[in-house]
């Protein structure tokens, strides 16, 4: 965990924090870890306004109440007409999502007017840090600024907390979500966790794998074992040395462990993203494709960041798996991936040793 506390120049405030869910996980993850943060960290008071609550509670599930988190409907910030909510001190919108007409009007008629902040996605593309913290001029007269996650020091951070504890494989830790699943795993094989998009090219990545000769266990996030079931088409050819272990669904809190014990990690949006890089080890970051292309650029400003001084066989290595070549072309290539991993991990705490983004949050509203 991380050991970031509430300094004398923070004040303790009321936030709001908007979320709705686009991909089922992603933006869930985020709010749901942006608003611990806040609550465990800095001692502030957060009610979470979500539109699918069930997502949200079952990513939330691993963690006991938090005294200063509501978790709330999206409609209960603007439903109770008797009793409006009470204006907070900071408004999120994250991920650039619309507040709800009738919570904005009790805004404009609260005696303290909150501020506004539009939590945009992360991007290691160099326009953010120039965007980063600027206004939005609203002509209600609200206070609006765009807040940028970034890897830039003069960006709004990475969200960082809780730091993973590294190198923890007692069979005393797994959590209880994941007790099945690691009682099947095989002491001499490796590990690799898959989260991706459908579009994925899964099963030939799989059967090519196979063809590596490694001896690994694949860890399947929930649902995923329906990606490359053999309902469809011909049926998936995998050697006894691939072992295939489809997971149940489980919190946030132990997803965060799973990307430790593994040695090659599969993620996809922006908190499975971090996550991954936090848990120091190699990984392929399936980015959500569009279509104008736009996720292209994205990915190839993080790489360039990330391969910063790697070598050139962790250059290739990287750059192919992130394109999802397949793995007979880079597999025998991970041993320097390995050990970048690593220093990229240590770079990125370093970076964010104030406390990252929920820190840069709250300094930038005092």
């Amino acid at each position: 965990m991380s050991c970031f506390r509430v300094s004398k120049s923070e004040l303790l405030m009321r936030w709001d924090i908007f979320c709705q869910i686009v991909d089922n996980y992603g933006d869930a993850g985020v709010c749901w870890r942006l608003a611990r943060s806040l609550a465990t960290q800095h001692q502030q008071q957060v009610r979470l306004f979500c539109d699918d609550l069930p997502t949200l509670n079952l990513l939330a599930s691993d963690s006991h109440r938090i005294a200063d988190i509501e978790i709330l409907p999206w409609e209960a910030s603007f439903s109770n007409a008797r009793h409006p909510i009470e204006a907070p001190d900071v408004v999120i919108e994250a991920f650039a999502c619309h507040l709800p007409e009738r919570y904005q009007t009790g805004l404009l008629i609260a005696p303290q007017k909150p501020l506004i902040l539009n939590l945009e996605y992360l991007s290691a593309e160099p326009w953010v840090a120039e965007c980063h913290a600027k206004a939005s001029p609203q002509p209600t007269g609200l206070s609006k600024y765009f807040f940028f996650p970034g890897f830039q020091p003069n960006t709004g951070g990475l969200l960082i907390d809780p730091i993973p504890s590294l190198g923890t494989e007692s069979q005393d830790c797994v959590p209880a979500s994941l007790s099945s699943s690691w009682s099947q795993l095989r002491p001499d094989a490796e590990r690799i966790s898959v989260f991706c998009y459908p579009g994925a090219p899964l099963r030939e990545w799989l059967e090519d794998l196979g063809n590596t000769n490694a001896k690994v266990d694949i860890l399947l996030s929930f649902g995923h074992a329906e990606l490359i079931g053999n309902g469809v088409g011909r049926p998936l050819s995998l050697p006894p040395s691939i072992q295939l272990i489809a997971l149940p669904f489980i919190p946030q809190g132990d997803y965060d462990w799973l990307l430790t014990q593994c040695d090659f990690n599969i993620v996809r949006g922006e908190d499975s993203f971090v996550r991954a890089q936090l848990a120091g080890k190699p990984f392929l970051w399936h980015i959500y494709p569009q279509d104008d292309l736009a996720h292209e650029v994205k990915l190839k400003a993080f790489l360039d960041l990330y391969l910063q001084g790697a070598d050139r066989a962790t250059q290739d290595a990287c750059q192919s798996a992130m394109a999802w070549k397949m793995p007979r072309a880079w597999w025998q290539k991970r041993s320097e991936w390995r050990a970048h991993a690593s220093v990229w991990r240590e770079k990125i705490l370093l970076d964010n040793q104030d406390g990252g983004l929920a820190a840069r949050l709250l300094r930038f509203v005092s």
